[in-house]
């Protein structure tokens, strides 16, 4: 099987939101609403609304691997006993808002954010101690508030970003706004005071006062030092405040060194806050429990991350939801009346449906929507479709519209077997946006729509892969037009209604215009595909991926429920066992949760060694910790254990037969294939590419994808293909040499590096080359070769300059891929998919080299990720071509994976790696693997 891992990958991001300063925003931006609208009795759910609208704007807008909401715990603070009049001024909080912070942190935790409130600091200070971690373990953070003091954090790897007024306060940023650099806001403040939280400052001196003195004498220790030169009432001032000033400092400097670890067991590394999912089904009673009934009719679909929402949403200008700007906008009806010249028919009868019927038949190219009943493309049924044949025209054919006066409409089933023929022909040409999501609401329907030959979604994929591809932003950046929004015809909020339940007018308006737009959008992309030869190769390449996926995605795969069961009882049994084992070890009973209890008993009472400390100086037990421990003491080897069992039984175990759908008893995951700008896919519900393999009890999660009866599970591989790959475009002979003349690779390299005949590598020495051959593709730094193997920095050096002087055209490679990127801003795959660089010239160190290190990788991704659905397409038209009873099932990194009748065992273990082998031809060889059993792992 594939031999790759994915060492120094580009910077992570932590994204840290003062919820504090949300909550007030929330309340403040939203009107008086109530759980039953009307009554001012019924609870106030304002802030609640407007907290869900920011949390679920801001996580679309801000992509991030780990992240945590932040608010004010009650009660005193560290500050209070430092000074007493300590925010003495401020006002009471409003009993409205009050009463709903309760519900707040529940909603944000339902959401998926990690939610803390830590006791006796403020919400700032837990802010400043996990984004100074973040930036000792090389991740970036990202912190929204609007609360300028929080800019004393900024560094090279923090910004902060005020999303409600459009600010970002990056190092730039932040002087251009108070005149100082983030590392003298302490001293700007302490100087100016902060009359919102009662400290006081120097009298008299402003922001302007306080910037001319710091900028002369370098920083507030240097002007107190010299404090007897200046003259006049500031000097008069400044002295008369030298006693107060270390106090009025130490109020208004942001802690980094909080005690999280009660909160965070994890910590320092930030695991534990990975973002999650939605919690769907808890979300939906919380929803109805505070008369957010829009809100429901989102959560129609199971747990869906952001970007497959907003690609299943692509297919609309805006699905359903809070709008994308503020918080409770007026809806935006410039779209009912801005274009003109338009005519859009409303389909009522069969004459009127006849003669549109003649026009798709006589067209050469139409434009079809779908409104449907829902977001999962398994379950949707179709409310009503609209065509276009021609710009400014489109008909809309209600089908299940059904609120109280709706007009007659056409039989759903007896329209749709009118339209079966044209749509099932493949010699007529369609158009969509998002042309596999309608696939499958066809087929809900019984129809297998042939002649698709374009999706603008696909099309913006490929021509900007590094902007939306949603039809609004398709518009407005290419036509100019914007539209009518899904509020403006459905209701927000609260007051939301399900599509059958919109006016047929407005539906055919909003549908209509669909069409249209999608017909406009294809006139302007297309032409440019097909003046560029390697771009419309790889647009041609992802609508055959397209419909490829659809076959995948329909088939699903068969999921042995009792199996997952049976090792959920047998993880929760080792879990409890492990437990007892770890008491034991301790000699008394301690919560394995705990972090504070683990550290006593690991250092105070059993004495072991403390291998490194947390920020407050407390002794660390993180996960490197008792890694590193467990090499010589037995308990912390337990204590791994238990968090590695817990996490998996928790996240897959116990979830993964509860995703089986209704209709089919198979698991259907979404490849979301507009969304990963290496061209790789996006697996979800269930994330089939997550699905943990590296321990033997992750490895039996996937004994449950299992084969119905009289057949079996093959699982085809490409082995190392990045390294193939980058053999390929490197043309390097050393390493050409090695695949071409079938040789371990690992092997090749440590001879060459270690300078021993390959016969007499050690195995110790091939880890070593097999870190560094995989390692040197994601940039990995002498630091990070160090870290990995466990060796000194300057050793790692010199293993990676023996490296490169064996290897001397991976050098010349990667070097003149810098240089490209940073004239052209992207670098290309082997067949000419473009990979935009948007920071390979920013003036941000850690950016501008995320961005080098992406430069070297993104071509060897993409090209496998280009190779992988060069096999998918061939695979399945032989499949389809032979007649086969093969279905393939799963597409996974490098890995396709079949259902296969026994019959046809024997052909697909000879046919399927000479196909994948020999989809194209590389300098290195590619080579394909297989192994076929009762499930998915047996396949392996």
């Amino acid at each position: 099987m594939s031999d790759t891992t994915n060492e120094e990958a580009p910077a992570k991001t932590l994204l840290l939101v003062d919820g504090s300063s949300y909550l007030y925003r929330a309340f403040h931006a939203m009107p008086d609403l109530r759980a039953v609208p009307g009554d001012p009795a019924s609870p106030a759910t304002g802030a609640i609304r407007g907290m869900i609208n920011m949390m679920q704007k801001l996580r679309k807008d801000v992509r991030a691997d780990y992240a945590a909401c932040v608010f004010d715990a009650p009660g005193k603070t560290f500050r209070d006993d430092l000074y007493p009049q300590y925010k003495a001024n401020r006002s009471p909080m409003p009993d409205d808002l009050r009463s709903q912070i309760p519900a707040i942190h529940e909603v944000v935790r339902l959401l998926g954010w990690k939610v803390l409130h830590v006791e006796g600091v403020e919400a700032d200070d837990v802010i400043g101690t996990l984004s100074c971690m973040a930036t000792e373990r090389g991740i970036d953070t990202v912190i929204s508030s609007g609360d300028k003091d929080l800019s004393q954090l900024v560094n090279e790897r923090v910004v902060v970003i005020d999303t409600m007024n459009d600010r970002r306060r990056d190092l730039a940023g932040v002087e251009a706004e108070f005149g100082v650099p983030p590392s003298l806001m302490v001293d700007y403040q302490t100087l100016v005071g902060d009359s919102v939280d009662n400290v006081p400052g120097v009298d008299k001196v402003g922001p302007k006062t306080a910037v001319k003195l710091l900028k002369e004498y370098g920083s507030l220790d240097a002007l107190v030092a010299r404090a007897h030169e200046i003259k006049g009432a500031v000097g008069e001032n400044l002295r008369k405040a030298l006693d107060w000033l270390p106090q009025g400092r130490a109020l208004l400097t942001i802690r980094k060194d909080c005690d999280l670890k009660d909160h965070i067991p994890g910590l320092p590394a930030l695991e534990d806050i990975v973002i999650g999912g939605q919690q769907v089904e808890e979300l939906k009673a919380f929803y109805e429990r505070y008369g957010f009934k829009g809100l429901v009719k989102q959560l129609e679909i199971h747990d869906v991350p952001p970007e497959l929402i907003e690609e299943h949403r692509s297919k609309k200008k805006v699905g359903a939801g809070p709008g994308p700007g503020g918080l409770f906008e007026e809806p935006d009806l410039s779209g009912l009346s801005q274009a003109t010249n338009l005519h859009y028919d409303t389909i009522f009868t069969w004459e009127q449906f006849d003669d549109w019927l003649a026009r798709l038949q006589a067209c050469e190219l139409a434009a079809i929507d779908t409104e449907t009943s829902s977001l999962d493309e398994m379950l949707a049924e179709i409310i009503g479709l609209s065509f276009s044949v021609k710009p400014g025209e489109a008909a809309y054919v209600p089908l299940a519209h059904s609120y109280g006066d709706a007009p007659d409409q056409l039989p759903r089933e007896e329209v749709l077997a009118k339209l079966k023929p044209w749509l099932e022909n493949p010699d007529k040409k369609k158009l969509g946006q998002h042309i596999k999501y309608d696939r499958h609401v066809f087929a809900n329907h019984g129809i297998e729509v042939r002649g698709y030959e374009h999706d603008t979604m696909l099309q913006s994929y490929v021509l900007e892969v590094h902007k939306p591809h949603g039809l609004a932003s398709l518009a407005e950046r290419h036509l100019g037009r914007s539209g009518i929004d899904y509020e403006t015809i459905a209701g927000k909020g609260a007051h939301q209604i399900p599509f059958a339940q919109v006016s047929v007018d407005k539906a055919a308006e909003y549908s209509c215009e669909d069409s249209d737009q999608t017909l406009d959008v294809h006139q302007v992309l297309w032409p440019r595909l097909q003046a560029d030869r390697k771009l419309r190769f790889i647009y041609e390449l992802e609508m055959k991926s397209s419909e490829a996926l659809y076959r995948v995605e329909r088939n699903g795969v068969l999921i042995d429920a009792p199996m997952l069961a049976k090792q959920s009882g047998e993880l929760g049994a080792r879990i409890l066992q492990l437990e007892q084992e770890a008491h034991e070890l301790a000699g008394q009973p301690f919560n394995l949760g705990s972090p504070k209890q683990i550290g006593e008993v690991l250092f105070t009472k059993l004495g072991l060694p403390v291998v490194k400390k947390t920020p407050s100086g407390v002794p660390s037990t993180d996960e490197e910790v008792l890694e590193k421990l467990a090499e010589d003491y037995p308990l912390p080897a337990k204590l791994l254990e238990h968090r590695s069992l817990s996490k998996l039984k928790g996240t897959y175990t116990d979830k993964l037969a509860q995703m089986a759908h209704p209709r089919t008893g198979r698991v259907h995951t979404h490849y979301a294939q507009a969304v990963a700008v290496t061209g790789r896919l996006s697996s979800n519900d269930p994330n089939l590419q997550n699905i943990p393999v590296k321990t033997a009890e992750g490895r039996r999660v996937r004994e449950a994808f299992v084969a119905p009866p009289g057949h079996k599970i093959a699982s085809a591989d490409y082995s190392q293909i990045e390294l193939r790959i980058m053999a390929h475009l490197s043309e390097d002979e050393a390493l050409l040499r090695a695949f071409t003349e079938g040789m371990d690779v690992h092997r090749a390299t440590a001879a060459e590096v270690f300078g021993v005949a390959p016969a007499d590598v050690s195995s110790e020495q091939r880890r070593y080359a097999k870190v560094i051959n995989f390692g040197l593709i994601y940039g990995m730094s002498s630091f990070g070769l160090a870290r990995n193997l466990g060796i000194e920095t300057k050793a790692a050096a010199n293993y990676i300059e023996r490296y490169f002087q064996r290897y001397p055209g991976v050098k010349n490679y990667m070097d003149e891929t810098r240089l490209s990127a940073k004239s052209k801003g992207y670098v290309e795959t082997v067949f000419g998919r473009r990979l935009y660089l948007p920071e390979i010239n920013s003036p941000n160190g850690p950016r501008r080299g995320g961005a080098e290190r992406a430069a070297i990788n993104a071509p060897m991704q993409g090209t496998a990720a280009d190779l992988i659905k060069l096999a998918m397409v061939k695979v399945q038209d032989v499949l389809d071509e032979q007649k086969r009873g093969t279905r393939m099932i799963m597409q996974v990194h490098d890995e396709l994976v079949f259902e296969v009748p026994d019959d046809e065992v024997d052909w697909l273990m000879t046919e399927i790696p000479r196909l994948m082998a020999g989809v194209a031809e590389l300098k290195a060889p590619l080579l394909a693997e297989i192994g076929v059993g009762e499930n998915w792992e047996k396949a392996h």
